[in-house]
């Protein structure tokens, strides 16, 4: 019997062994973990998957570029694959586990260094196990007046690897891929890459200019497995003289139309600066409700039953969570514009913290707004026991009509196969994320294929409509790559063939994986 829970396909036991003796020389016994108990840790998912599928063989924790660099030429040398993550707390994708059985896991965590916050240019270098926490801490102790833009669940995660996955927050930064200004990249062959301004010797402009000179890169390190991220610079935003938070709700799930298309305006000419989100009752609903005293046994909670919990709780069917940034004068002005849009709208409600400012799921929503790292998604788990979630993230265009078309679907896939529709829109300058929280019980292996099918469907008749997702969980990476046709397929795999021959970063990342090409 093997003494390792996994191993990567074709590769020996004695050659892993070889494998594993290699990068103890390189990082110490301490921070080389392949026993069952060392490895439980980065096992724990709540995505519908067989964990035999998905097994790392082993963990290697490196705090250097220098060691990086030495772990890749024994995984080279014995084509060993391996999977990065920064702090792998992002549980509704896939947690740390691999897309590959066998492959070995690299933790990051112990490369947390602040390498510079510039307050007078407004950006931030860091290594990538710096979490939003530890930054926003760093800002607050040393009076900055900087804000970050964190995504929902943010204080235990990092900028770096949300940013890497193009992940977004509720600020005027909230696209954060687009406010990232250069990269630190470790390629498979071992050279180090800079970025942008970066290859000039002593740049001053780094984290200031995104370009540099000829073709820009960034972009293809994003969601791909073509190199390892360990620094990266990001813009930071000032903090404003004055924040004005404000929701508004809507009692009817077909007033989302009126919403979009009256607000969109505003977004795009910056009247609403913010990634404003569009939530729908059972998303806000676990922060204070039980489902359980709105429904019994299986199935999906109804509209009836939500009906009568919207009532319980004074909620909307959506309610609208955006805010005003920038002196006291322009807020004010601004206020008068929104609230003149649903002038002839008897329908809409509006709530400023002199109204809600106690209340929960505004305070939380307020603190997403002006940056502050928060758990408080994580609630959402409370709503149906059993800890299994995932996401589904189609995008959209801001148009109303989208919005009805998806959430009407979605409800339609999500109640065929037993689960409540728990959705939100994030809406951006001319796109939407729709964040759907597919939440089910892990411990019923029933309820969980049904997870599984029920994801998939979703990406597939979604994809039918043109509408694509634009994040996954290591277990459905293949199924959505596949949406986005055979072109682009045959572009992200000439370029792993390119930057990693061998195939030994994240094999099955994105869908990119060199053993299943045939191109």
């Amino acid at each position: 019997m093997s003494k390792y829970l996994s191993l990567p396909k074709g590769v020996t036991e004695e050659t892993f062994t070889k494998a594993i003796e290699a990068f103890k020389k390189i990082l110490g016994d301490e921070n080389v973990f392949i026993s069952s108990e060392e490895l439980t840790p980065y096992t724990k998912v709540l995505v519908p998957i067989k964990k035999k599928n998905h097994m790392p063989s082993a963990v290697l924790v490196p705090h250097s570029v220098e060691e990086i660099q030495a772990i890749l030429k024994v995984c080279n040398q014995y084509l060993i694959p391996i999977w990065t993550f920064s702090t792998g707390k992002n549980f509704g994708y896939g947690s740390a586990m691999p897309a590959k059985a066998g492959t070995a896991l690299m933790d990051l965590r112990r490369m947390n260094k602040i390498i510079e916050v510039n307050k007078e240019l407004g950006y931030a270098l860091v290594e990538p196990g710096v979490t939003y926490q530890m930054l926003h801490d760093y800002i607050k102790e040393h009076k900055l007046g900087l804000w970050l833009s964190c995504p929902a669940p943010s204080a235990i995660v990092g900028p770096v690897g949300n940013t890497m996955d193009r992940g977004v927050g509720y600020t005027p930064y909230g696209e954060h891929f687009m406010f990232q200004c250069g990269m630190e990249i470790v390629l498979a062959d071992g050279q180090v890459l800079r970025t942008g301004m970066g290859g000039i010797e002593n740049s001053n402009s780094w984290q200031v200019f995104k370009w540099g000179f000829g073709p820009t890169l960034d972009g293809i390190f994003t969601q791909s497995n073509y190199g390892i991220c360990t620094k990266m610079g990001f813009w930071l935003m000032p903090e404003p003289p004055a924040f004005k938070p404000f929701c508004i709700s809507f009692p009817n799930d077909s007033d989302i139309v009126e919403i979009v298309d009256t607000l969109r305006p505003l977004r795009i000419a910056n009247i609403i600066p913010n990634a404003f989100t569009i939530a729908n009752t059972s998303y806000e609903a676990a922060s204070v409700a039980n489902r359980s005293d709105y429904h019994q046994g299986p199935g999906y909670i109804t509209a009836k039953e939500l009906k009568k919990l919207q009532k319980d709780k004074n909620m909307g069917a959506w309610n609208v969570y955006a805010a005003l940034y920038g002196d006291p004068a322009s807020i004010e002005h601004n206020w008068k514009i929104v609230q003149s849009v649903f002038a002839n709208n008897k329908k809409a409600k509006f709530y400023t913290e002199e109204e809600l400012g106690e209340d929960p799921i505004f305070k939380y929503r307020a603190k997403l707004m002006r940056g502050d790292p928060t758990l408080q998604e994580f609630s959402l788990y409370n709503w149906k026991g059993g800890g299994g979630s995932m996401w589904f993230a189609p995008v959209a265009p801001a148009e109303g009509k989208h919005t009805l078309i998806q959430q009407e679907l979605a409800t339609k896939i999500m109640h065929k196969y037993g689960f409540d529709y728990v959705g939100e829109f994030i809406v951006g300058w001319r796109d939407m994320h729709h964040i759907v929280d597919l939440l089910y019980n892990r411990n019923d292996p029933e309820e969980m294929q049904r997870a599984k099918e029920c994801y998939i469907e979703l990406v597939q008749e979604f994809a039918k409509l043109g509408y694509g997702v634009y994040r996954t969980h290591s277990g459905a990476m293949t199924e959505v790559g596949n949406t986005y046709g055979p072109v682009i397929k045959d572009v992200f795999h000439k370029l792993k063939k390119a930057l990693d021959p061998n195939n030994i970063l994240a094999p099955g990342k994105s869908g990119i994986d060199l053993s299943e090409y045939e191109g």
